[in-house]
């Protein structure tokens, strides 16, 4: 094989990977809005809640929808930077275990703000909610369970 097919073979690869770390960042972010608009739904639809408890529950969805927007715009670069780690080095050297790891650091921050958010909404509702809201937090990140 010549030397010119091997670089574009080598390129081939290094973007089909790049676009499966794409999909596979997207693919797992995927649930928690799936989770979001049920527990939207439940939240504006399901449980009555009064007047303070939604403008309390408004005022952190706000800050939440702030920094999930940041968080995502992080996945988008650190995807970049596992493009070009994985362009400069062709194979799983240093720098593409970098932003492998730069990745999953901003994927668990993303799970992790989204619990707290999770929690931070459900401080706000009565035992009698409160009840309501676990079930559906649970049946929607245990669906193969149902």
């Amino acid at each position: 094989m010549s030397w010119s097919k091997r670089i574009a073979l080598i390129a081939l690869v290094a973007f089909v990977a790049a676009m499966g770390g794409t999909y596979a960042g997207r693919a797992l972010l995927a649930p928690e809005k799936q989770t979001e608009t049920e527990l939207h739904a439940l939240l504006h639809t399901e449980l009555d809640l009064d007047a303070a408890q939604q403008a309390k529950i408004e005022a952190i969805e706000q800050r939440f929808a702030a920094r999930r927007k940041a968080l995502e715009l992080e996945m988008r670069a650190a995807n970049a930077h596992l493009a070009a780690a994985m362009q400069t080095e062709h194979g799983y050297g240093p720098e593409v275990t970098a932003a492998i790891d730069h990745t999953h650091m901003v994927m668990g921050e993303m799970q992790k703000e989204t619990l707290e958010h999770l929690f931070a909404m459900r401080a706000v509702l009565r035992p009698d909610q409160a009840v309501k809201f676990d079930r559906t937090v649970t049946r929607a990140l245990t669906p193969d369970t149902r």
